[in-house]
């Protein structure tokens, strides 16, 4: 019989660096990696006769079995199969245990020299996958959101794509003797406070926690919650419970909430959120002041690190333009800066040339990705609109679209051009503002929590 109960380690056990805690809480080696293929074999659905030494075998015997007897494959069994091969890859870490691999970021790792490498070798085969390449990452992008998982296949592509940018402007645009030392720097020094402002932005957007007067009590419980990833503390985890807290769960408490704390109630995380907060589903908190998830950071774009996002989109931008502009220089030196993208003879008699010529190509494509991003969020933070609420005023019919949908007025906080700007500019990193409890919460009676969690 299969084992499913949760074993969480004693704090003073210690991890070495090739052991990790799985996703059943239970403690395991790297080298297992290969071994106790039970998860698969129920992921198959198959019944279990010799244990399977390889994952692999044991996977493809399970699925061919069904296969061979033309049986249907259940569509959560990749699912489960996935989750137990993403489980295992590990690598070993010195602090707390083996770390966990996230598949998503080896694709872009892949592909991207193989692309760009392909499409110097013709320019009809570099506009073919310059045109191709938008649309994958396009349709991956729709794939994972219509999922609303998270994935680091975007962070990874986008600091993958600077540093490659980076290798090969030092070992093919550099030797070539066009770019002087002050100009290596300049780039240099663009790249580094990219890095920097992406950092900074990705320390958080400011999750909306619960207000500290309101507190009631902790419980401690083991079964995962919903939009929250179940493997945390080995699955266990701490939920605060306050006033509102226990009005939500309790189902034989006779008082409802206003109106205007029902509006915003959020039944994920149990909390009253403040003003213009937002709930993630990808991240599974509320966020203050929510703008969007943002996948190229994998976080959110909230009050706290807003400023900070607009900040890196602008370095990058500024260091892009600045590194296509010197590399075209370079290849295409008797053609005119604005036109060497258009026309640039002889660039492909030479590989490196048509490798740095498909590399500005490739740069161009995402400089104007994000500098549409960029022109969007300034317009929004000119009318002090942020993008979840211009979303919703567009679904409700309540906002005034404006030059081809790129400005959507809603009307509710604008002060005008100068006072948005001065607000967005000074808006505090106070991550909980007072938010007043209702009076009608106070009056509640006693509910067993730990009994509620037993009988869900």
């Amino acid at each position: 019989m299969k084992k499913r109960a949760y074993k969480v380690l004693e704090e003073e056990e210690t991890l070495c660096c090739c052991e990790y805690v799985n996703r059943l809480g239970e403690r395991s080696h790297v080298v297992a990696c290969c071994c106790d293929c039970e998860d698969l074999d129920d992921a198959c659905d198959r019944r279990r006769t010799l244990p399977a030494l390889v994952i692999l075998s044991t996977f493809s015997s399970s699925t061919n079995s069904r296969f061979m007897k033309r049986e249907p494959q259940k569509p959560e069994s990749l699912s489960h199969v996935a989750e137990v091969f993403t489980d295992r890859i590990r690598v070993p870490w010195l602090w707390g245990g083996a770390r966990k691999v996230d598949l998503s970021i080896i694709p872009p790792l892949i592909l991207l020299p193989v692309l760009l490498h392909l499409a110097a070798f013709h320019f009809l085969l570099g506009m073919a996958i310059l045109i191709a390449l938008p649309g994958l990452v396009l349709w991956y992008y729709y794939f994972t959101h219509r999922k609303k998982g998270q994935t680091l296949f975007f962070l990874s592509l986008a600091l993958f794509s600077l540093a490659y940018m980076y290798y090969l402007f030092i070992t093919n645009v550099l030797p070539r003797g066009d770019v002087s030392l002050v100009q290596l720097a300049v780039v240099t020094v663009g790249v580094i406070l990219t890095l920097v402002a992406l950092v900074h932005t990705k320390r958080g957007p400011g999750i909306v926690r619960p207000n500290k007067e309101a507190v009631h009590s902790t419980v401690t419980y083991y079964s995962p919650q919903a939009d929250r990833d179940p493997v945390i503390n080995g699955g266990r985890q701490d939920v605060t419970m306050t006033v509102a807290n226990r009005v939500g769960w309790s189902e034989h408490a006779g008082v409802e909430l206003k109106e205007s704390s029902q509006r915003n109630w959020c039944p994920v995380c149990r909390v009253v959120r403040p003003p213009r907060a937002g709930h993630c589903r990808i991240c599974g908190v509320c966020v203050l002041r929510l703008d969007h998830h943002c996948v190229w950071i994998n976080s959110c774009v909230g009050q706290v690190n807003h400023r900070s996002f607009l900040l890196t989109l602008v370095l990058f931008l500024l260091t892009s333009l600045y590194g296509i502009s010197l590399v075209l220089q370079s290849v295409c030196p008797n053609q005119h800066l604005l036109t060497a993208l258009l026309y640039c003879p002889g660039v492909y008699d030479q590989y490196s040339s048509a490798l740095c010529f498909t590399c500005a190509w490739y740069s161009g494509i995402v400089t104007c990705g994000l500098l549409h991003l960029l022109v969007v969020q300034v317009i929004n933070v000119s009318y002090n609109v942020t993008e979840r609420e211009a979303r919703i005023a567009l679904r409700d019919k309540t906002a005034r679209r404006a030059y081809w949908g790129l400005v959507v007025d809603t009307g509710v906080y604008s002060r005008g051009f100068r006072g948005n700007w001065a607000e967005f500019m000074t808006m505090g990193e106070k991550l909980n503002p007072p938010f007043p409890v209702p009076t009608e919460l106070v009056a509640l009676l006693e509910v067993d929590v730990q009994e509620k969690y037993k009988n869900e």
